[in-house]
């Protein structure tokens, strides 16, 4: 069993306004993910300085950022960040620019975990759905036309409000979409922005959203996760 999550941080800015990145690591470990995808990690001018400090993660947590930062500041890539438990394996890892108009990318890890590999890209999509579709068109592109195939996890804030939507259409094709639940805004959620996105390979087992009483004030979303099983026999896509 695999447990994966995903989290807009909101740069450690609460809904009461105030920036605790304890606060925020609070909830990382209440989570107790293997592996968790975090947004907005970083700020986005300037050294792009993260919210959470490097260090303290790893002395304080069972985790270690996936080296994705290109500054010694930063712990992400366009704020895109991933951690995993130190018992995992980083085997490669790269950055992948998304097309928009504002400066948006994606991430890229490939992993060892029991004995297995798999790869987990992590991403936060524009606000605007034409580019949202471009970004997803560009994202299958660059994991599927130029990296050897793995298992595959996609995670993170895809900024889409329905299911049905055309956008997500464009994954359907290789992968199963899990909606968790709704995750925006954490303190009454009404949108469910945050997805789990898998290969055939995962069976979900369990989703949900994490909300507890420190996730609905620490962030504007609440986290989600998803227990996963690797069913190695599962069809590959062509």
């Amino acid at each position: 069993m695999l447990k994966i999550g995903s989290y807009n941080i909101q740069k450690s800015i609460g809904v009461d306004a105030r920036r605790r990145p304890d606060r925020t690591l609070k909830v990382i470990q209440e989570l107790d993910c293997d592996i968790l995808a975090l947004q907005e990690a970083d700020k986005r001018f300037g050294p792009r300085e993260s919210t959470l400090d490097r260090d303290t993660i790893l002395q304080e947590t069972d985790y270690r950022p996936v080296p994705f930062a290109t500054g010694d500041k930063s712990l992400g890539w366009h704020g895109n960040a991933i951690l995993v438990r130190n018992s995992i394996g980083i085997l490669d890892h790269r950055r992948l620019d998304l097309p928009t108009l504002e400066p948006r990318g994606a991430v890229a890890v490939d992993l060892e975990v029991a004995g297995e590999k798999i790869r987990v890209a992590a991403m936060h999509l524009s606000l605007i759905g034409h580019f949202r579709k471009k970004q997803i068109t560009s994202l299958m592109h660059q994991l599927h036309e130029h990296l050897d195939y793995l298992p595959t996890v996609l995670i993170g804030d895809l900024n889409e409000w329905r299911d049905t939507a055309g956008s997500i259409k464009l994954f359907e094709e290789r992968y199963e979409v899990t909606t968790p639940g709704r995750s925006f805004p954490s303190p009454l959620p009404v949108g469910s922005l945050d997805r789990i996105i898998t290969s055939p390979e995962f069976v979900v087992r369990q989703a949900g959203v994490h909300r507890s009483k420190t996730a609905r004030v620490a962030s504007d979303h609440l986290p989600v996760w998803a227990n996963l099983t690797l069913e190695p026999a599962g069809h590959l896509p062509g």
